[in-house]
């Protein structure tokens, strides 16, 4: 694990900077983050339109919508399940990212299916409400529909009972460890173990990574800020953990289950994962983390072209798996 400021390397992995030189190439984008929200979306759409072809064969695909729950105050959630040909008993829930307001399933569908082979298991990615027309709480509340969906009738999803997993990247990993907080809080049952991908667990800007990486490449401070006003306009609200899951107390962190991290080493929320894994060394948990130096934030996405995302999700594929034969 990085320790310090002083461990930060900016220098781009090979593979990396021609990756983003080749872009670069293609045109220059706008930020999605400066234009309204639904053009935005469809511009952060086309750009990751790139990453999601020559897809990884299924054994079978389906679309569930998770129910309304009033008393949650979820709305329909539609999800997509992906299996494939190795799956085993049991699922894992993936929540995309997109700074809460951008992707969709078919936005990370290849990061879910390369995800679904390497861990042996169903997964199904929740397409939750997006902000700014949905702030905080609207994605959780769907998240934790589907987590609860998931977890009282795998079958009526078309799936065998087993053991659950829950996993995000980037805003996505903030809203599956807050929906592990919340259903705790009520002493609901809780998936068994997490895997979460530079995620943003923070909104403070004033970390190391923020501070040495403010301006990319790939993600930045401008945008996070961005996304936090469109998530949770309340400034004073982003210090609630199920906002910002880095505010949990030290019992709320203690009580989770087994948790897989992993973080890229270029990017503004670096800090923010190791922050949460040395709280929870502190705890004395045994938490896994994993840095991938060289990398950018959202680089999972570039499985098709980038060997580094590759092999990330070939590690969390072998540590959900570990974390599921725990649990069988």
């Amino acid at each position: 694990m990085l320790e310090s400021p002083h461990d930060l390397c900016n220098r781009l992995a090979p593979e990396m900077a021609a990756l983003l030189e080749q872009m670069a190439g293609e045109g220059a984008q706008a930020d999605p983050t400066l234009l309204p929200a639904a053009e935005g979306r469809a511009l952060a759409a086309q750009g990751n339109a790139r990453w999601n072809v020559d897809l990884p064969a299924m054994a079978r695909i389906h679309e569930y919508v998770v129910p309304a729950n009033s008393s949650l105050g979820s709305a329909e959630c539609p999800a997509r399940i992906l299996v494939p040909a190795n799956s085993e008993p049991g699922a894992l829930l993936f929540v995309h990212g997109g700074g809460f307001a951008f992707c969709s399933p078919e936005t990370h569908e290849r990061c879910a299916r390369v995800l679904a082979v390497e861990t042996c298991l169903p997964v199904i990615v929740a397409d939750y409400r997006l902000a700014p027309e949905h702030p905080y709480p609207a994605g959780l509340q769907d998240t934790v529909a589907c987590l609860r969906a998931l977890r009282s009738d795998p079958v009526a999803l078309g799936l065998e009972a087993g053991p659950l997993l829950i996993s995000g990247d980037s805003a996505g990993a903030n809203l599956a460890l807050a929906a592990m907080i919340h259903e705790q809080r009520l002493g609901h049952a809780l998936p068994d173990g997490g895997l979460f991908f530079y995620g943003v667990y923070s909104a403070d800007h004033g970390s190391p990574s923020h501070r040495r990486f403010a301006d990319g490449p790939g993600l930045t401070s401008g945008k996070m800020s961005r996304y936090w006003d469109w998530y949770v306009p309340d400034a004073a609200v982003r210090s609630d953990p199920l906002a910002a899951p880095l505010e949990a107390s030290d019992s709320e962190l203690l009580a989770l289950p087994p948790l897989w991290l992993l973080a890229a080493g270029i990017d503004p929320l670096l800090s923010d994962t190791l922050a949460l894994a040395r709280r929870l060394e502190a705890l004395g948990r045994n938490d896994p983390v994993v840095v991938v130096p060289g990398v950018v934030h959202g680089f999972l996405q570039m499985t098709v072209s980038l060997e580094a995302a590759r092999k990330a999700l070939a590690e969390a594929g072998a540590a959900a798996r570990r974390l599921a034969q725990t649990n069988r």
